[in-house]
């Protein structure tokens, strides 16, 4: 990573240390990512600004020298349209960020004036709607009193105020956003991390679902449980796509899902390149209008999830074909289920789930029998413990594909490879593409992969639990008896010498008095019951 993105890295997480005195990290991540994402629009609109208005070539632009431009310049009917279609939005020169710091500065800021900016940006553009709604301007977690709830915000805004968002190389900006999502993600609650998937886990299910594929005329790729984002926005770094790629998604909670739309839009993915949506996955299925089948589906859903099982689902083409639903208890085939239906015919999905998934019985069994007679698990790849923010548990990852030559299915046992990192897990690169190599090969490898062919599987009663078909076990080294024995005889004749020199020291011993003596005369007693074993 560059040194100017390690720098935006420093000063985000710089802002970021100034609240943890103040509110809790579920609350002040709200407020920082929010003020990011209002600084970036204002700034980028500026520049916009300048770049329009003059022609020479200036290198020294400032963010205030552009806002006085602007306030110059604003009843130019021209400029506020032309700002109005290339960036989608306007912010009225009193709202900008540039402006709010001025009034913090010259001891003006009201929260009022923040309030009416955030409403005027919503109103600005139907992709806005709703992004600040939860940043709770009056909340008493700021300060007991509006004067310090109001000194609270000045120096967040403060705090971010002093941080280039715009000119920032490649996806700098959007990489170090990600980067503090993952802080957010690693310091909050077991429940607040479920919206985050680990980088290294990201890109393994990324890289997994492009092995041997050229999609350098485009793809379209979708997770249907997305987070903040972070699994698509891996195509954009290991794609032959580039900038190609049309992202598609679907978040059921309002916040997460806010915060994937700016995670996009700070990624530089233009509107028509994305297409996410706020809903339930399992409960509405969403295309309608737009394609339906995508090259690539990538999954991290939540773990064994209560949903409603509905018998309504036995005529929903998803899970129809297999005659059962998944039970209510557990949600994660109709997550997986979902996600293969999504996937074109040459397509390649990853997913991730809790290894119950390889053995249960009942309808989960039946489900997974059809999904290997059809041929549709290409491999099962067992991960280390502890990868996740939200679980400590093991999980494994699940390829499908939806046509193969064969129906045999690659085992990988990777729970072994990883760093520890405080009090996570973390897979390195080297173990990535351990797997990765694995996977292309698919050949055995003792202790760590095995190629199993469909008639194992089917011996298995389709049990596809890995220690089944990859032996893990490590012998203990024999035992050497004349070794031991040796050992033992040097332990004893130690214990004799000890005895011994114990017993020599006591015979020079005399009591002081009775008591003293008699005590002397226990001890060597007991030097003598140990000298004769």
């Amino acid at each position: 990573m560059s040194s100017k993105t390690t720098s935006l890295q420093q000063g985000l997480l710089s802002a970021m240390n100034s609240l943890r005195s103040k509110i809790t990290t579920n609350e002040y991540k709200n407020y920082l990512l929010g003020t990011i994402f209002y600084k970036y629009l204002s700034d980028n609109m500026l520049y916009n600004v300048w770049d329009l208005l003059i022609t020479t070539d200036e290198t020294n632009v400032t963010l205030d020298k552009a806002q006085q431009l602007y306030e110059k310049n604003v009843g130019m009917e021209a400029l506020i349209n032309e700002l109005r279609l290339s960036l989608g939005y306007v912010i009225e020169p009193a709202y900008t960020y540039t402006s709010i710091l001025n009034s913090i500065n010259n001891h003006t800021f009201k929260i009022t004036q923040l309030e009416e900016t955030f409403a005027k940006l919503e109103n600005s553009d139907s992709e806005f709607m709703g992004l600040f709604t939860g940043y709770n301007l009056y909340s008493k977690e700021l300060g007991e009193t509006p004067k310090k709830r109001t000194d609270t915000i000045a120096e967040i805004l403060q705090a971010i105020g002093k941080i280039e968002l715009v000119k920032t190389p490649g996806d700098s900006l959007g990489d170090a956003y990600e980067y503090l999502i993952s802080q957010f993600a690693s310091e909050s609650s077991k429940k607040a991390g479920e919206f985050y998937t680990p980088q290294p886990v990201s890109e393994l299910l990324t890289r997994l679902t492009l092995v041997n594929k050229d999609y350098s005329s485009g793809m379209t790729v979708y997770d249907p449980t997305l987070g903040s984002g972070s699994l698509l926005l891996n195509f954009k770094k290991y794609s032959t796509a580039h900038s190609r790629i049309t992202y598609y998604g679907q978040e059921v909670n309002t916040f997460t899902y806010k915060l994937a739309k700016m995670n996009l839009i700070l990624h530089n993915i233009e509107p028509a390149c994305r297409q996410i949506s706020n809903k339930d996955t399992l409960d509405r299925d969403w295309f309608i209008e737009s394609p339906n089948t995508f090259d690539a589906v990538v999954m991290n859903p939540p773990y064994s999830l209560k949903w409603s099982a509905n018998k309504d689902f036995l005529n929903d083409p998803r899970f129809a074909p297999y005659g059962v639903l998944p039970p209510k208890s557990k949600a994660d085939y109709a997550f997986l289920l979902d996600g293969y239906y999504h996937l074109k015919d040459s397509g390649v999905m990853s997913i991730v789930l809790p290894h119950g998934v390889l053995f249960r019985g009942g309808a989960e069994g039946k489900i997974r029998q059809q999904l290997l007679e059809k041929g549709a698990i290409d491999a099962v790849i067992g991960l280390p413990a502890n990868l996740f923010y939200s679980t400590g548990i093991p999980t494994v990852i699940i390829v499908l594909k939806k046509y193969k030559q064969n129906r045999d299915v690659m085992f990988i046992d990777a729970s072994k490879g990883f760093e520890k990192v405080r009090t996570q897990n973390k897979l390195r690169e080297e173990d990535i593409e351990n797997i990765l190599a694995a996977y292309t090969a698919r050949q055995d490898i003792k202790k760590y992969a095995h190629m199993a062919k469909f008639e194992e599987i089917k011996e298995n009663d389709f049990n596809l639990n890995i220690p089944r078909y990859v032996d893990t076990f490590v012998e203990e080294p024999p035992v050497d008896v004349q070794k031991l024995v040796a050992d033992m005889t040097n332990i004893t004749k130690e214990e004799e010498k000890t005895t011994a020199g114990i017993k020599n020291s006591l015979s020079e011993l005399v009591g002081t008095n009775p008591q003293g003596q008699q005590t002397i005369n226990e001890l060597k007693k007991a030097c003598e019951v140990i000298q004769k074993g």
